[in-house]
């Protein structure tokens, strides 16, 4: 057994390239093993935004996991793991795991992660919101997971769309304190230039 298991979720939201790159840079971690559970609505997605097929997807995961099985290993409390990433979150998985209707095994290891006090990273892919959505993200956030909305920063002046999402990914990794290298961190304004100048 791997020293430490991470579940990535993928489910149906725009943004499925999210989900393939975490599980492409925890890949070359010796000491991880990746359970991975798509959507069949991610799967669809997926082929619309990216040249990826299911099965090359599924072979970046050490344990690929039926959406429908909520009898899988992940979907207990005691499959010891250090969290669980769902990227990207739609508002129908949102609204599943904020009010705990775990009717399928994504919504189920989301459920379970957060009745086990574990990491819960959702990357919730929507926008404009209007309050129904801020409400469910209130109400995830109250029941202990934490809501990443994939927001674009320029800080680290991103040159392509992949620069873009291999930050947004190790920044939600960092939030299960993994470090892949692909986060260029703040590392304060430019040397000579005073905070009074600021407007």
């Amino acid at each position: 057994m791997a020293d430490r298991r991470i579940i990535i979720g993928i489910s149906g939201a725009s943004g499925t390239i999210l989900g393939i790159r975490l599980l492409e840079l925890l890949r070359p971690i010796d000491d991880i093993e990746t359970h991975l559970v798509m959507s069949p609505a991610a799967v669809r997605t997926m082929k619309i935004e990216t040249d990826y097929t299911p099965e090359r997807v599924h072979g970046l995961a050490d344990q690929v996991h039926n959406f429908k099985d909520i009898g899988a290993s992940i979907a207990s409390g005691s499959f010891r793991n250090e969290g669980m990433i769902v990227a990207p979150c739609s508002v129908k998985t949102l609204s599943s795991i904020a009010t705990c209707q775990a009717g399928d095994l994504l919504s189920r290891a989301a459920d379970v992660a957060l009745k086990e006090r574990r990491r819960l990273v959702l990357l919730f892919r929507e926008t404009p919101l209007h309050a129904g959505h801020i409400a469910l993200m209130d109400q995830a956030t109250r029941s202990g997971a934490i809501v990443m909305p994939a927001v674009m920063g320029t800080y680290y002046q991103p040159k392509s769309v992949m620069d873009i999402v291999d930050h947004l990914a190790g920044r939600a990794l960092d939030l299960l304190g993994i470090e892949t290298g692909t986060v260029k961190r703040w590392q304060g304004s430019a040397p000579g230039r005073n905070a009074d100048d600021e407007d």
